[in-house]
């Protein structure tokens, strides 16, 4: 697990209706401890049982001794309403509800608890009070289904406790040319979010300051460790090791009030001819520890990156949407495209930032397109090298970004899909993908909606949690690739 996200510890209250038996509950509540111990999952059972206010205010302070963050309030019977969802707002930190399900129809008289119709009523009442809570999609169920739900709440938690108590340390503005990335930052403030925007001047200035670290040995041992046979530049790693060192220092230093921390940081073209290289193998470094390091000050590329490492506990990467697939690389890899078409695929591709452990090989090389910018008239690449390259690994993987509109809004989108296992016959940290009707995805939500190219991939299926997380964050504007036949909204039904 990294340690620059959130640890979760998860607690549970049960709460009964005072015209129901309290003991339904605490039987009920007991076999969702058992069963979450089952499963491994590790979660605090307060015995204080909700039935009216004081009785809240026992339970908060409980599970507040007790070190909880995220709270389930469970419904083990019909559950007061008022109460139940006053824990959610006494609770600093994400709340589940969900509810019992009846276990037997031997026992549907003083063994009914009619959770099912107090999830409606405590549903309700939330609203009443302007109170966010995760529900689950269907949240009534048998001991071993609530566990399961838990077990998915805890990594929905984890990112709504990370977002809350993250700073976003920026270095440098946006390029003229290169505007793709900016957007407004108070949606940020809005979400709990801090931001720094910091000077590339302050970076050159502390990197200078740590020349001569003594700390720099280690880390370049560890890097050359780490790239192996892929080492092409042994001299650069103690600059790009007094550079990391540079980085982690300053989030120690600048973390503030803030829990966590992550980067989007200016990484051309005065970047390289000032500090002599190109720093994407050391954010690839970063990322892999849980410290996301954005492109191309990307600020909503890093909560992006810092989301989906919360929720999948896996490094993620950030990505160009950036060219499509060669009809002859497909014809030739047909059987390996199976069930898709060609304008289901693109390559995804970045300079080099994507961690080691997610390219099926790599080695430190040089950027061919800041050769060709900074430095075209040398025979061997001097100030452009410092990339991470490589194919990224085949898989299951999620496209997820969160981005806010010129205007303010936020708006989201995410979609499964698929690195195929074809060499991409390129260069940087690059995979082909394939994603089921990303053609129409692409114009009606890409481009119609204004993304920026920059994807944030989590190495896994995770839109589920993701949705999740971002609805409960307030995003309502949440878009996925709809499948043949749901059209998107202006989509042209003819085409």
């Amino acid at each position: 697990m990294f340690n620059n996200i959130p640890e979760v510890k998860l607690g549970i209250v049960a709460v009964s209706r005072d015209c129901f038996p309290i003991e339904l509950s605490k039987k009920r509540r007991i076999n969702v401890v058992k069963a979450c111990a089952d499963k491994n999952i590790d979660i605090y059972e307060a015995q204080t049982i909700v039935e009216n206010e004081t009785d809240m205010l026992e339970a908060i302070d409980e599970v507040n001794k007790a070190g909880v963050n995220a709270l389930v309030v469970y419904l083990g019977n019909f559950g007061p309403e008022g109460p139940e969802t006053y824990l959610c707002k006494n609770f600093d930190g994400p709340c589940m509800y969900v509810a019992a399900a009846e276990e037997t129809q031997e026992d549907l008289i003083d063994g009914r608890g009619d959770a099912y119709c107090g999830v409606l009523n405590a549903s309700y009442n939330l609203g009443l009070k302007n109170l966010k809570a995760y529900i689950p999609e269907y949240p009534v169920g048998l001991p071993d289904e609530v566990a399961d739900m838990i077990a998915e709440f805890e990594n929905i938690a984890r990112a709504i406790i990370g977002v809350k108590s993250l700073k976003i340390i920026g270095f440098g503005p946006r390029p003229y040319d290169f505007l793709a990335c900016n957007a407004p930052i108070k949606p940020l403030f809005d979400l709990g979010v801090n931001v720094q925007e910091n000077s590339e001047l302050d970076l050159l200035a502390s990197f200078n300051e740590h020349e001569g670290d003594p700390r720099i040995e280690a880390v370049a041992k560890e890097m050359a460790d780490e790239l192996g046979s892929g080492n092409n530049y042994p001299s650069l790693l103690t600059r790009l090791a007094q550079y990391e060192i540079t980085l982690l220092d300053w989030a120690e230093a600048n973390k503030g009030a803030s829990k966590y921390v992550a980067f989007a940081n200016k990484c051309w073209p005065a970047f390289q001819t000032q500090f002599g290289f190109c720093p994407c193998y050391v954010n690839s470094r970063l990322t892999s520890k849980g410290i996301p390091v954005a492109c191309e000050t990307d600020i909503y590329g890093a909560l992006t990156e810092f989301i989906i490492a919360c929720t999948t506990g896996i490094a993620p990467t950030l990505l160009d949407i950036n060219n499509s697939v060669p009809k002859d690389m497909f014809e030739d890899n047909s059987d390996k495209f199976s069930g898709y078409t060609l304008k289901d695929t693109f390559m995804g591709f970045h300079c080099g930032n994507t961690a080691c452990d997610l390219l099926t090989d790599y080695a430190l090389k040089y950027q061919l397109i800041q050769k060709r910018n900074l430095e075209p008239e040398l025979p061997e690449p001097n100030v452009s090298r410092g990339t991470l390259e490589g194919n990224i690994r085949p898989g299951d993987v999620t496209l997820f970004r969160l981005q806010s509109t010129a205007g303010g809004q936020l708006r989201s989108y995410i979609a499964n899909a698929e690195i195929i296992d074809v060499d991409p016959k390129s260069f940087g940290s690059i995979a082909v993908f394939a994603v089921n009707e990303m053609g129409r995805f692409y114009r009606n939500v890409l481009i119609n909606k204004q993304y920026p190219h920059h994807a944030g991939i989590a190495f896994k299926h995770a839109a589920k949690d993701l949705f999740e997380v971002v609805k409960y964050l307030g995003v309502t504007d949440i878009e996925w690739n709809r499948p043949a036949g749901c059209y998107y909204e202006g989509e042209n039904p003819f085409a």
